[in-house]
C-alpha cells in the first residue's frame, strides 16, 4: 500500500489519530521483527523522533538478547537517535526505502554510535517492498 502512494498522499493519511495508531502499530510490532541471534549481547537504547503534524517519540530497548519498545523518552541516555519525517518513517519500515539512502540523502539525521543504526536490518526482520 505504501509503495503506490505518493508522499502527498501518505502524508495526508497520517494526520490526527490515525497517525498514532500507525505509529504505535509499526513501533509494537518490533518485539515480534526482533532477531536476537543476530543481536548477541547488544544493549542499547535506540530513541526515534518521529517529526510530521507533531513530534511522536519512540525508543527501542535492546538488552542481551530482548528487546522492549515504549512510547516516550525514558530516562536512559539513548545509544543512537533517529530523526525522520513520519512519511519517511513509514516507507523505512515498510521496506520501501534504504536506510543508507535515505541518510545519504539526508532524509534520516542519525547521532551516536552510528555501528547501532547500521546494524538495524540485521536486529530486526524488515519487510521487503
Amino acid at each position: 500500500m505504501v509503495k503506490g502512494l505518493s508522499g502527498r498522499e501518505l502524508a495526508e493519511a497520517l494526520r490526527g489519530e490515525l497517525r498514532q495508531r500507525v505509529l504505535r502499530e509499526i513501533f509494537g510490532r518490533m518485539r515480534e521483527q526482533f532477531r536476537p541471534e543476530n543481536a548477541g549481547t547488544l544493549s542499547a537504547v535506540i530513541r526515534w523522533r518521529i517529526t510530521g503534524e507533531s513530534d511522536a517519540v519512540f525508543e527501542t530497548v535492546i538488552d542481551n538478547g530482548h528487546c522492549t519498545v515504549r512510547e516516550g523518552p525514558g530516562e536512559d541516555r539513548p545509544r543512537t537517535t533517529f530523526v525522520l519525517r513520519d512519511v519517511d518513517f513509514l516507507r523505512l519500515a515498510s521496506g520501501n526505502a534504504g536506510p543508507v539512502t535515505m541518510y545519504l540523502t539526508r532524509k534520516v539525521r542519525i547521532t551516536g554510535d552510528l555501528s547501532v543504526a547500521a546494524g538495524l536490518p540485521r536486529y530486526f526482520e524488515i519487510p521487503k517492498a
